[in-house]
């Protein structure tokens, strides 16, 4: 629209210009033409009064001599007109030449705006590319890691998971080096959890890991002489390694942690095996 405007001023510009151009060649051959009909018309005056001055011609040829005089005198007149017009053209045209001046100004600001935003617009459309190109790269990992989930969830869908019953958590204080089962909190040195598997016939002399989670009243993970096992992070209080021949029995195992160091409250058997939650009870200590 910028370019529109511009062109069209400048045409009108140039049209004024050459407007002036031939008024100015117009006005000079006017002038002469003046001169020229001023000088004639004082000769054809003189002439006429010196005819009237010795009655060569009647009254009525000699009216209309100087009615005709009179008209060329009119038409020397309207000259006048013409220049006054052609002043005005000129303060026109000067106008015209600041409001160009102003234009130009407007355009090359437009101009410099549209610079700026070209910049913007190219810094604008190299950032959206980078972050559709992350967005996919995003988008890569999701879909592997969606696929692995699948891939797990299928495993362990075929896997034949042990099952469990009777899961039992409970405490034990050593007297004399002797175990004593007690609930009482701060005599406690151990932590034992016991489970029952249940038998299947159509397995013989499987090796099976399982892994004991103790949960203490603030539900953190209780360590075993200060250690703690990390499975695919998962947090584990004991790893339970046995040889499933198929049969109904009972595992029992314990961890130990300083005498004094558990406080009152409930406490938690989580049994896990491949991260499968098989079982959880819970018990109390006073």
């Amino acid at each position: 629209m910028v370019a529109v405007l511009v062109a069209v001023i400048i045409g009108v510009l140039i049209a004024f210009y050459f407007n002036y151009a031939q008024s100015k060649r117009d006005l000079s051959f006017l002038q002469q033409e003046r001169e020229l009909l001023v000088r004639d018309i004082a000769l054809v005056k003189t002439d006429v009064d010196r005819l009237a001055a010795l009655n060569e011609v009647n009254e009525i040829e000699l009216q209309d001599s100087k009615y005709r005089v009179q008209q060329l005198m009119d038409s020397v007149g309207k000259l006048n007109f013409s220049l006054e017009k052609l002043k005005g053209y000129r303060t026109e045209l000067v106008a015209l030449q600041s409001r160009y001046d102003s234009l130009k100004l407007k355009n090359s600001f437009l101009r410099y705006n549209n610079m700026l935003m070209d910049n913007k617009y190219e810094q604008t459309k190299e950032l959206v590319e980078n972050l559709r190109g992350e967005s996919s790269s995003l988008a890569e990992k999701e879909a592997l890691l969606i696929q692995r989930n699948r891939e797990l969830s299928q495993e362990l869908k075929k896997k034949n998971h042990l099952k469990i019953i009777n899961s039992e958590g409970s405490g034990f204080r050593f007297r004399s080096g002797k175990p004593i089962r007690t609930n009482k909190a701060n005599t406690i040195s151990r932590l034992r959890g016991c489970v029952t598997i249940i038998g299947n016939p159509n397995t013989k002399d499987e090796d099976r890991v399982i892994y004991y989670q103790f949960l203490g009243p603030n539900m953190s993970v209780i360590e075993d002489n200060a250690n703690t096992i990390s499975v695919n992070g998962n947090v584990y209080s004991k790893r339970v390694q046995l040889v499933f021949m198929g049969e109904q029995f009972n595992v029992c195992d314990a961890i130990s942690m300083p005498e004094g160091s558990l406080e009152e409250g409930t406490y938690t058997l989580n049994v896990f095996e491949d991260e499968k939650l098989l079982a959880s009870t819970e018990f109390q200590l006073k």
